[in-house]
């Protein structure tokens, strides 16, 4: 999460920086701080759910300029927040602050929430195409420094914690690397870029390296307060160096305390730094500098060899299946570690519940899985699953776990492409608990379908609006939408844990947010097939919307207004076509503490009752993002 202020500091000092040509090199990737800096560098629309195919198409052309570049990447993602738990308190800040940002971002403005798929679009894309990838159990500051000081690379990030670590080739802050701007010469191409070294920083600032953690947790720490201990460098300033203001800032008012004690050791320093705080900020000092302590990496046998990092010892007792599912992306460690799932806040009406909700009792049956891996007969697992000795029916146990909990018939997918059965599943979902308009239905599907035929003739890219667009929105309708992308990212977790009984999606394809809310104006007056005027479009939207709606027609259900609405189209379901060829938010209670709260996890899908095993999950309100 950086150090705080650090790079509004180094903005005033560019000189610690050394410009280069980056080329023909191996490069470390912080993939979680890439990710969302660049969707939100591209300008991508944050408050419609996603432009996932205009993102998808960022991040090839990111990743080709590296290739082009000969840099080979590998790249790190987090997985939760680690044994030490130590920067929650920020975590749940930051959820506080997305909620009271939602207003704005309903008015149009661009708030910093961003869409709730950005990462699977990520880590899909990068398994496309074949980019070195892992995620961590914890954390992924740790082991990508300590895996960066054990090979001699460079990080890419745009977090300064990285700045803090000794790593002997420097970091690549983000902002500053023009990899849309690649100079090529006759000989060879290379990325204008900036690097950071901490010992040009140590030179500059004239304090000693071994400081920086000290520097990094007092700078990290709101209870610590040294603007008044020193407004000038002491002894003049170096050349090139700018003379301090009169009112220094606080970092730099700390960086000079610091410089005046070169000759202590750091652990006379941090003494005398906390020698006024009290005892929870001397706590919360003392656990910050143990998260700038290296580890020995777990990761370079991942990316040479293929080996699962180990698991921390809390949990050795956790199968290599799940293992490998935590490792290989898609899956957080903090279900398993603290018994906790911070959810993506989206942009929704404040005046309804979250969409999150929605998909809740799919979330249960994950956790009544991860939680309750001795009792998995008990949520209708085999036994086998465990060790995964015997692979008889096992394929037919796991699908029917995933189809049940969507409570939807494996026969519902016939004739369905492979790749969008997941998606029509969670829709049947998303049709039944959230009882949408049907002409939401309708505009969801009609996007699907034609990112689907795009996605069948190679298209490079959206042609559409993707851009952040500044008008209001409508908070009702979105928080329709979301309550499918919540069900879609659970309910792919879940499958993903199980082994994927069901062919994973293309992400990208599946959504995008400014073209699902104009469909969705049109449809007020239009039909989909007056719409969008294409043979294609129509068979696969038939065939979609009448697996969609068939176990609403035969159970009775609730949507007896689009069923009417379909009745000019003639669904058929037994398409004579064969499948090959249409190719494979109220607000947070005020002063209410987190409660402790047992969740029962049994789950019979059919009669959709949760049952409890016993797993016990920490959480505050839905609202708030949690469970």
């Amino acid at each position: 999460m950086g150090v705080k202020g650090l790079s509004s500091l180094l903005k005033d000092y560019s000189q610690i920086y050394q410009d280069i040509r980056f080329r023909d090199s191996k490069l470390l990737v912080d993939g979680t701080n890439l990710a969302y800096n660049l969707y939100d560098m591209a300008n991508l629309d944050q408050n419609h759910g996603g432009e996932y195919l205009a993102y998808q198409v960022q991040i090839q052309a990111l990743f080709k300029a590296l290739i082009d570049c000969e840099i080979k990447a590998y790249v790190v993602i987090d997985g939760g927040s680690g044994t030490s738990d130590i920067k929650l308190d920020t975590r749940m800040d930051r959820q506080r602050a997305r909620l009271e940002n939602i207003p704005a971002a309903l008015k149009g403005k661009k708030m910093g929430i961003f869409p709730p798929s950005i990462m699977s679009v990520f880590e899909q894309t990068l398994n496309d195409m074949k980019v070195p990838l892992v995620k961590c159990f914890g954390e992924a500051d740790g082991q990508l420094a300590a895996l960066a000081k054990e090979w001699s690379f460079p990080v890419l990030s745009g977090d300064t914690d990285f700045f803090i670590y000794a790593l002997p080739k420097g970091v690549l802050p983000l902002h500053n690397f023009q990899w849309d701007s690649v100079k090529r010469t006759e000989a060879s191409s290379y990325i204008p870029c900036k690097l950071y070294t901490t010992s040009s920083f140590c030179t500059f600032f004239n304090i000693n390296d071994q400081l920086l953690p000290v520097f990094a947790s007092l700078a990290w720490n709101d209870y610590v307060n040294l603007r008044d201990e020193s407004t000038r460098w002491a002894g003049g300033s170096a050349p090139g160096r700018p003379t301090m203001p009169q009112r220094a800032s606080r970092l730099e008012g700390l960086l000079s305390w610091l410089g005046a004690r070169n000759d202590r050791t750091t652990e006379d320093t941090l003494t005398a730094a906390m020698a006024d705080m009290s005892q929870q900020a001397r706590r919360e000092v003392q656990k910050s500098m143990l998260e700038y302590r290296l580890p020995s990496s777990s990761l370079r046998g991942f990316f040479s060899e293929g080996t699962v990092p180990p698991l921390p010892a809390e949990l050795s007792w956790v199968p290599e299946w799940v293992r490998a599912s935590l490792t290989r992306g898609g899956l957080g460690a903090d279900i398993l570690m603290h018994r906790r799932k911070i959810l993506r806040i989206q942009v929704e009406s404040s005046n309804l519940k979250s969409s999150n909700l929605t998909s809740k009792p799919i979330r249960q049956v994950l956790y009544g899985v991860l939680l309750r891996l001795d009792s998995l007969p008990q949520v209708g697992l085999p036994v086998q699953l465990l060790t995964l000795t015997d692979t008889d029916n096992l394929f037919e146990h796991l699908l029917r776990v995933c189809l049940e909990t969507l409570g939807v018939e494996e026969e519902t997918l016939e004739g369905v492409p492979a790749h969008l059965r997941l998606p029509v599943a969670v829709t049947c979902y998303w049709l039944r608990r959230a009882s949408p308009e049907p002409r939401l239905l309708k505009a969801l599907l009609m996007v699907m379908v034609q990112g689907e035929l795009m996605r069948q003739i190679g298209t490079a890219g959206w042609q559409g609006y993707t851009n952040h667009h500044s008008q209001p929105l409508d908070g009702v309708v979105a928080h329709r939408f979301n309550q499918w992308q919540a069900c879609l990212k659970d309910a792919s977790q879940l499958n993903l844990l199980l082994c994927k009984p069901l062919p994973e999606p293309h992400f990208a394809w599946l959504y995008q947010g400014r073209l699902v809310h104009r469909r969705q104006k049109q449809l007020q007056e239009r039909e989909p097939e007056e719409i969008v005027q294409d043979e294609q479009f129509r068979r696969l939207y038939r065939r979609l919307l009448g697996a969609v709606t068939q176990p609403e027609r035969r159970a009775g259900g609730p949507e007896a207004q689009l069923r009417a609405s379909m009745e000019h189209l003639h669904l058929n379901t037994q398409d004579e076509e064969e499948e090959e060829e249409l190719g494979g938010a109220a607000g947070l209670d005020q002063g209410s503490d987190r409660p402790r709260v047992t969740v029962r996890t049994r789950y019979r899908t059919k009669d959709r009752k949760d049952r409890s095993r016993n797993p016990e999950l920490w959480r505050k309100q839905e609202r708030e993002g949690w469970l």
